[in-house]
């Protein structure tokens, strides 16, 4: 038999650990009053919030990545026109900060 860790393959993460494991992607501050939605468009699973549609993008000075809907697919860094979008493991010093920026917006939405 395949030797698996307990939570499948390659995965570090589990449902509904959002507390405990990190951000699989990150959105940092060359975001901040460019909101460009490129990253929006090109994200397979919607995880980037809020979208024009909903009723606090006007509110928000950045996008942020919902750490539980991420894939870690890679598409928004990619398609990122100022280079905001970030592995975790990737994020420049300056910006770990958006780390926790990110989560709070999600703490808060729920």
């Amino acid at each position: 038999p395949v030797n698996e860790s307990k939570y499948g393959s390659g995965s570090l993460r589990t449902p509904n650990d959002r507390i405990a494991r990190p951000m699989a992607y990150v959105i940092a501050e060359p975001c901040i009053d460019t909101k460009d939605n490129s990253c929006v468009e090109v994200c397979p699973v919607d995880c980037i919030h809020p979208t024009p549609d909903e009723p606090d993008y006007d509110q928000v000075t950045q996008l942020y990545i919902d750490p539980e809907e991420c894939i870690d697919c890679d598409a928004c860094v990619e398609a990122c026109p100022v280079d905001a979008c970030f592995a975790e493991d990737q994020l420049p010093d300056e910006w770990q900060q958006y780390i926790q920026i990110n989560a709070d917006y999600y703490k808060q939405a729920s």
